[in-house]
């Protein structure tokens, strides 16, 4: 049985292709300001944002050429710290059908994969919507 949806003041919906626009550094600056705020906040991502929290990815960025001595962290470790700062305010959910078609099935354990047709339950328990990006 899928675990209820918890309550959440926001629910961020990323949909679209990650690394084309600021959509992920604002996605994640607003999320950090509210959680700092003390709100509890849920992300579905959905589309090409599923590959954001791939598992695949690991725990370290491609190297900079530019600076190939420095370590930079994945978009999946920097959400999984995230995650762990606030284990009880930050839900993180994939689209199962967007991530399996992407070839990103295998998430992150600290993100739920969900079927896209329980999507409406997540904006029911949260009392405000926003949508970043499109498909």
């Amino acid at each position: 049985m899928p675990r209820p949806v918890p309550r959440t003041e926001v629910l961020l919906n990323l949909f679209g292709a990650p690394h084309q626009t600021d959509l992920v550094t604002s996605a994640l600056r607003l999320a950090t300001a509210l959680l700092d705020r003390g709100a509890r906040v849920q992300i579905w991502s959905c589309g090409d944002a599923t590959r954001l929290t791939s598992a695949a990815l690991g725990d370290t960025a491609p190297r900079d050429l530019s600076d190939p001595g420095r370590e930079h962290p994945s978009v999946a470790r920097v959400v999984r710290d995230l995650i762990a700062a606030h284990p009880d305010r930050l839900y993180w959910y994939v689209c199962r059908f967007c991530a399996d078609q992407r070839g990103a099935g295998e998430q992150i354990p600290e993100v739920r994969v969900r079927a896209p047709f329980v999507f409406a339950e997540h904006v029911r328990a949260a009392d405000k919507s926003l949508i970043m990006g499109v498909c």
